[in-house]
């Protein structure tokens, strides 16, 4: 499971380094693609595959599953982290994410999430007193 947040940095050529709690569960392959909020998210490439199974089992007739399943899909890429346990980020999803050199990387369970730092302190900043403000059952049976 992927917890906490980190603070890498991106390098000119728009690669990321894996915070080191994460490394050896992406260490056999990830899939990057464009996240909810302009951020990424990476799974494992055993992850990314069941939720495309997931994904799949909705009705070919249904233009919301088939709008997201084209978002969601045409930004995938796969990756393998070097020896350096760094991954490339493709142009068009540093673009997508508004990735400068200053990222957030926080564990969100099954998945990873890339952010933009700034976009993260405002992500945050807009959401946190709503999180803290909850004062009713969100998750069946949470608390």
């Amino acid at each position: 499971m992927f917890l906490g947040a980190h603070a890498p940095k991106l390098d000119d050529k728009g690669r990321v380094i894996l915070p080191a709690k994460f490394r050896d569960e992406l260490a056999a392959g990830i899939v990057v693609t464009r996240g909810q909020e302009n951020c990424l998210y990476v799974f494992t490439s055993r992850e990314f595959e069941s939720l495309h199974e997931k994904i799949r089992q909705a009705p070919v007739t249904s233009k919301v599953a088939r709008d997201f399943l084209r978002v969601f899909l045409s930004g995938a890429s796969a990756e393998m982290p070097d020896k350096q346990n760094r991954i490339t980020i493709p142009a068009n999803l540093r673009e997508y994410a508004g990735l400068r050199h200053d990222l957030t990387v926080i564990g969100a369970g099954n998945r990873v999430e890339i952010w933009d730092s700034g976009a993260w302190d405002t992500y945050l900043a807009e959401h946190e007193s709503t999180f803290s403000g909850t004062d009713e059952e969100v998750i069946p049976g949470l608390f």
